[in-house]
């Protein structure tokens, strides 16, 4: 038996969030796990993203950031849009109407969020494949009263189950995207969630 097990991990408590920047000519987002308050005075936060994403990018050059909190109503199609492909290759912004601006020019979610941060970053720190960011919060303001989603209930209520029937491969534990053959290379790094092959399982 592994000393680590990986799914002991699945239990610990997450919420869903869209993690924004602006590059200085386009705005970006993606979806993260990790956002919590860490002081009251001031009043601070910490992101975890991963280095691969664009969004991690944009933040370590601009200092700052917003986050918008999730809800229960949530929808797939938003974890799609801003979890699913780059900002390097897409304006994530470009064909989405449902957000708003804070007052440092950072968009936020208008539907599917009940609460949204500011943030200025004041220490960076480099934790392997993903980046931590702890910031300072200019801007806080609740949305709705709507119930945060929590990464259980994605799991269980939005995520679409993979159609294991229909196909051969591996399933990833983290999104369900599937890679379909006989093998998974061991390097192999999900497209969507930028989790590695150990995160992958059979489809039985």
């Amino acid at each position: 038996m592994s000393a680590i097990d990986k799914k002991a991990l699945y239990n610990l408590s997450y919420g869903l969030f869209v993690l924004t920047s602006n590059d200085g000519t386009k705005s970006n987002g993606c979806i993260i796990n990790t956002c919590m308050q860490i002081t009251e005075n001031p009043t601070q936060l910490c992101v975890c993203v991963n280095k691969a994403n664009y969004t991690a990018e944009t933040i370590s050059k601009t200092k700052k950031f917003a986050v918008s909190i999730l809800t229960t109503s949530t929808p797939f199609s938003v974890f799609e849009h801003f979890g699913f492909r780059s900002g390097r290759n897409v304006d994530k912004f470009s064909d989405f109407s449902s957000y708003s601006l804070t007052q440092g020019g950072l968009p936020y979610l208008t539907e599917n969020c009940n609460a949204f941060f500011e943030a200025e970053v004041k220490q960076e720190i480099d934790c392997g494949t993903h980046i931590m960011f702890i910031a300072q919060v200019t801007q806080a303001e609740v949305l709705s009263s709507e119930e945060s989603v929590t990464y259980a209930y994605y799991f269980a209520n939005i995520k679409p189950k993979p159609e294991a029937a229909k196909k051969k491969g591996y399933v990833c534990k983290i999104c369900g995207y599937v890679h379909e053959g006989e093998e998974l290379p061991p390097d192999f790094i999900c497209p969507w969630c930028k989790h590695p092959a150990s995160d992958f399982e059979p489809i039985k």
